[in-house]
């Protein structure tokens, strides 16, 4: 992992925003990861029956948040600031959304319950895993696509628009558009059939 000194200038936190090899014991880090912490904490308390409250945190919390989006608590983040999410969408209890690296999620999309999208990677070799190194690679969600509950998606995986993930799948690869994709890894088994055209 020659890149870890690649630019000793850097701060942890640039590193980490370069997509480049970082070490997450970093003061400034920290401070983002508690104010995430804390909006969090606050979010996954709040009432239902004060959905502008709630609102107003989820677009705290996260990077940017379209129109009519529903994410019902608990929702787990490492930043939130990488977190993108389209309009429309309808995200399940207990997401898991690490975005040490961007997190795109596109508009229309579902998401079952307790599905994560995991974007850190660690080295594989021990010496740079002991000493903390870590890395980061995004994900991108298309638009109307459906995860499944329980679906894991991995670093730097692509999910095509109007793809649907089945539960408990775990997506390891790039997913192209209109697909229905299952298991472990996942892997396409049909091409999703458009809604035919009716008559207004």
């Amino acid at each position: 992992m020659s890149s870890q000194r690649s630019s000793p200038q850097s701060s942890q936190k640039e590193r980490m925003l370069a997509g480049e090899p970082y070490q997450a014991d970093d003061p400034e880090l920290a401070a983002d990861l508690l104010r995430a912490a804390l909006l969090m904490e606050r979010y996954n308390a709040s009432s239902v029956a004060d959905g502008d409250a709630r609102d107003r945190l989820l677009r705290e919390l996260f990077g940017a948040v379209g129109a009519g989006v529903v994410v019902r608590p608990p929702v787990y983040v490492d930043y939130g600031y990488h977190v993108s999410v389209g309009a429309g969408t309808f995200v399940n209890y207990g997401a898991v959304l690490l975005d040490v690296a961007p997190i795109t999620i596109g508009a229309d999309v579902q998401i079952g319950p307790n599905v994560q999208l995991l974007t850190p990677t660690h080295p594989v070799e021990p010496e740079p895993r002991r000493a903390k190194w870590e890395a980061a690679k995004p994900i991108v969600i298309g638009d109307n696509v459906w995860l499944g509950g329980g679906a894991i998606v991995l670093p730097g995986v692509t999910i095509g628009a109007d793809t649907v993930v089945g539960a408990g799948a775990v997506v390891t690869r790039d997913l192209p558009p209109g697909v229905l994709a299952v298991g472990n890894p996942a892997r396409p088994v049909r091409q999703v059939v458009p809604d035919e055209p009716r008559d207004p």
